[in-house]
């Protein structure tokens, strides 16, 4: 039988809600990522996966009480260098952002990381534990460009990046298809009152 695995993007930090690029900042959720998360159900599962940030792992506490979590240190969010806790009205206008802007995002993010290192370093990360695991159900609480790396790589049918964003709380739940080594059934997760 084939695993299945849910992808979830944690609850909103107040970063997120300024629309702001949180990737390395430690920010836990805002009240309103909290209450939102606890709106989400799923099933149980065999095995909790977060990223080492406060926001997913607050967000794995708050599905599952007292469940072990096991963290994956590559799953954090990308380095967006000096655009980090900013958003588009603060950098809009300057040289460094307009070039990454006109690169159609593809550019490195300056004194951070390229979306291709992120990607890869995502991929590598999802391919080992792809290798390594044998439980049939698996919930991962990551972010949301975790989400759209794995998505990117391993969804039928194939689609970009940007094409797999989800909204803080919502995910995706997959059906890992070992022959294939691809995600055969992919149905988005939207939680209760959105």
């Amino acid at each position: 039988m084939n695993p299945e695995y849910y992808f979830i993007r944690h609850g909103m930090t107040a970063g997120n809600k300024e629309k702001r690029y949180v990737g390395r900042t430690d920010e836990p959720l805002c009240q309103e990522g909290i209450e939102k998360v606890r709106e989400l159900i799923l099933p149980d599962c065999d095995l909790l996966i977060s990223s080492p940030m406060r926001r997913c792992l607050q967000t794995a506490e708050i599905l599952y009480p007292g469940k072990p979590i096991q963290i994956y240190e590559e799953f954090r969010e990308c380095d967006f260098g000096v655009f980090e806790m900013h958003n588009y009205q603060e950098l809009s206008g300057r040289p460094d952002y307009q070039f990454w802007i006109d690169s159609g995002g593809t550019a490195a993010f300056p004194g951070g990381e390229s979306p291709e290192e992120f990607k890869n370093r995502i991929t590598k990360a999802f391919q080992k534990f792809l290798i390594s695991c044998r439980q049939q159900r698996v919930v991962f609480i990551i972010h949301g460009g975790t989400i759209m790396s794995i998505m990117e790589k391993y969804a039928i049918p194939s689609q970009n990046y940007y094409a797999w964003h989800v909204p803080n709380a919502n995910g995706y739940k997959v059906i890992f298809d070992r022959q294939m080594w691809k995600f055969s059934h992919v149905m988005q997760i939207v939680k209760k009152n959105s």
